[in-house]
């Protein structure tokens, strides 16, 4: 048997990967309770989160040791994603961890002040979803937060800095969504160029995408949780509804969607460490499927909770919004598939 093949299909984590997940497990748990989340809202962030998240070296764990860093690779903060997620956290951990690593892979001296806030968390980063237009605005993930964008223009990642963050927009995933005119931003630096620049920002995309879907593996999990519990003290005619093949087989399917997403997430995030090129199409699977599971998994972890599902007084609402909301951020799961097949047969030709 080719051990290295086995490797690749093996999930179980390592002794430190273990450490990571139940440590920042423990943190979220503590840290970000439901009423933390729900204060936050329409925003989607809250310093004091925050800062105790950076006090805890999230924003220095996935930066190389060049860099001031921890050199953590993509499997554990995808652990470390899985959890953010399960918790719902109102704070900038996904967006700001990929840019942070796009900066330090340009090796650009003029990037060192920048980074080294980004580093300790006083300068909130973001990366641009699409390559810019000229005269076109662009929805920025945490772009009401940041001040600093990362984007592709032409054959160019630029950074783009302003003094103030541009203004909110509200939106049904709770998350300091924000359009940027980079038109209008003057502070402007080149930190890479032609084959170079577009190396990073794909593999800053690709690593967003990785992220995203561990974040919805931990939502969906623990929506999933909120229902099973309901249904162990909820009765009809004498009966848990626990009991009933309408309620457990759906729940079934839940749980059984949610360890595909995850097995494909924590694969996608082990080949971008060790074998980036050989698999270009698992980021997009890994988000595409983890949406379709959490979009489905919440809808129905609502439903089986009856009229009480579907009350925005429920936590399982904060989840069931989210789901949707979270997932397109890191690209349309729907446009995606033409990506995921184009690759495919780009690789058996």
């Amino acid at each position: 048997m080719d051990l290295v093949e086995l490797r690749r299909n093996d999930y179980t984590l390592e002794e430190v990967s273990q450490e990571v997940l139940v440590a920042f497990g423990d943190f979220f748990s503590d840290q970000c309770p439901t009423s933390l989340v729900r204060a936050s809202q329409p925003l989607g962030f809250d310093q004091g989160l925050w800062d105790r998240l950076v006090e805890m070296g999230t924003t220095t764990m996935g930066l190389p040791e060049s860099a001031g860093g921890d050199g953590a690779g993509m499997v554990e903060l995808a652990l470390v994603a899985e959890e953010f997620g399960r918790a719902i956290a109102p704070a900038p951990y996904i967006e700001h961890i990929v840019t942070s690593r796009a900066l330090a892979a340009a090796d650009n001296p003029a990037l060192v002040e920048i980074l080294a806030g980004a580093a300790d968390g006083s300068r909130i980063v973001a990366l641009a979803s699409a390559p810019i237009t000229p005269g076109a605005k662009q929805l920025v993930p945490a772009g009401a937060i940041a001040k600093d964008v990362l984007a592709f223009v032409g054959e160019d990642l630029v950074l783009f800095s302003v003094d103030t963050p541009f203004p909110h927009v509200a939106n049904q995933g709770s998350t300091p969504l924000a359009w940027w005119d980079f038109d209008s931003v003057s502070q402007r630096t080149v930190i890479a160029t032609g084959d170079e620049a577009l190396r990073i920002y794909t593999r800053a995309h690709d690593e967003r995408m990785v992220l995203t879907a561990a974040a919805l593996v931990g939502m969906t999990e623990y929506a999933l949780g909120l229902t099973v519990e309901f249904t162990k003290t909820r009765e009809t005619m004498g009966v848990l509804i626990a009991t009933l093949q309408g309620v457990a087989f759906p729940l079934t399917d839940i749980a059984t969607n949610i360890a595909g997403a995850r097995n494909i997430a924590r694969k996608a995030a082990w080949y971008l460490d060790f074998s980036p090129d050989e698999r270009p199409e698992l980021p997009a699977i890994a988000l595409v499927y983890a949406s379709q599971t959490a979009t489905h998994g919440t809808q129905q972890a609502a439903h089986l909770q009856g009229g009480l599902g579907f009350t925005v007084e429920n936590d399982i609402s904060m989840y069931f919004l989210r789901a949707k909301g979270w997932g397109s951020i890191a690209g349309d799961p729907n446009a995606l598939l033409a990506t995921i097949g184009d690759q495919v047969l780009a690789s058996v030709k």
